[in-house]
C-alpha cells in the first residue's frame, strides 16, 4: 500500500495551563479537491500545524491540493472505505504521540473554525470524547440544506440510540469528533467496519466503556459540493447502526463517566516532560 506524504510540521502543542496537549487533526477525504482548501484554512491557526489528510484513492486532485497547501497527505492506493481510511489515520496520529485526535471531514460540511472548542473541553478534563451537534430544530436543519430524509433518519436513529444507551445527545451521527488518544488506544479500532458504520460503533463503544461523551452546537451546512451518502447507502447505514447497538445491550455497558482517565498534565511530549 503506497502513500504520498507532504509535511506541515510537528504535532501541535497547546501550551496554556492547566495542561499541554498534542493535537492531531485527521481529515478523511474522497474527491474533496473543491472543498479541502476551505476546510483547512477555516481551522484556527494554532491547530493547522499537524493536519493529516487521508486521500482514499480519489479520482480528482485531492492530494495535489493538499500538497499545494503544505498539508501532509497520505494517499491510499485503493479505496479503503470511510472506516478503513479513518483506521489508518487514527493509527498515524497515535503512532506520532497525539494526546487529542480530531476527526474532521474534508468536504467543508462541518465548521472547522470550531475545532478548538471541542479540543478545549477535552484538554481541560471535562470530557473524553466530544462531537459537534448539528441538530437543534427541524427548521434550522432543513434550512441549512440537510435533505429531509437525512434529517428524519438522523432523528429516528438518535432517539433509538439515546434510549438504548441512556444518553440525551442531540445526535449520534456527526462527522466532527475529538477523542482523547487514550480512548482510541483502548477501543478495538481494527475490529470496526470499514464503511460509514465505523462512526456509529466507535461512539457506541466510547459510551459503553464508560467514557465521558459531550457535544457542542455547530451550524448545519450542506452545500452542493459536500459529500453525501445516497439513499440506499443511508438505509444500509441505519440497519448496520441498529445492529451495532443491539450487540451492545444496556446491561453490559459501564456507568457513564465511570472510566476516568488521568489528566493530561504531566504527560510526555516528544520525549520531554511537560511543564
Amino acid at each position: 500500500m503506497g502513500r504520498a506524504e507532504h509535511h506541515s510540521g510537528e504535532l501541535t502543542a497547546i501550551a496554556d495551563d492547566p495542561a499541554v496537549a498534542n493535537v492531531c487533526i485527521v481529515m478523511p477525504a474522497y474527491n474533496a479537491a473543491r472543498t479541502l482548501e476551505r476546510t483547512y484554512l477555516a481551522l484556527p491557526a494554532s491547530l493547522r500545524e499537524h493536519v493529516v489528510v487521508g486521500d482514499d484513492a480519489s479520482a480528482d486532485e485531492t492530494s495535489a491540493v493538499a500538497g499545494a497547501l503544505g498539508v501532509r497527505c497520505i494517499r491510499n492506493e485503493r479505496n479503503l472505505g470511510y472506516g478503513g481510511n479513518l483506521k489508518r489515520l487514527f493509527g498515524v496520529a497515535l503512532d506520532e504521540g497525539a494526546d487529542i485526535v480530531v476527526e474532521l471531514h474534508a468536504d467543508d460540511q462541518y465548521d472547522s473554525s470550531l475545532v478548538d472548542i471541542l479540543v478545549e473541553y477535552i484538554r481541560r478534563g471535562h470530557f473524553d470524547v466530544m462531537q459537534g451537534n448539528r441538530i437543534r430544530s427541524r427548521d434550522e436543519a432543513l434550512d441549512g440544506g440537510m435533505p429531509w430524509y437525512r434529517y428524519y433518519g438522523n432523528r429516528a436513529l438518535t432517539l433509538f440510540e439515546n434510549v438504548w444507551f441512556g444518553l440525551t445527545l442531540g445526535e449520534w451521527h456527526s462527522g466532527l469528533k475529538a477523542f482523547r488518544a487514550d480512548v482510541l488506544r483502548a477501543l478495538p479500532l481494527g475490529g470496526y467496519p470499514n464503511d460509514h458504520s465505523f462512526a456509529s460503533e466507535i461512539l457506541m463503544d466510547s459510551v459503553a466503556a464508560g467514557y465521558r461523551v459531550g457535544e457542542v452546537p455547530i451550524p448545519v451546512r450542506y452545500r452542493s459540493d459536500s459529500s453525501s451518502v445516497d439513499v440506499p447507502g443511508l438505509v444500509s447505514y441505519g440497519l448496520l447502526t441498529v445492529g451495532g447497538a443491539l450487540r451492545r445491550p444496556p446491561w453490559r455497558r459501564k456507568r457513564y463517566g465511570s472510566n476516568r482517565l488521568p489528566p493530561l498534565t504531566g504527560r510526555r511530549t516528544h520525549g520531554e516532560e511537560r511543564g
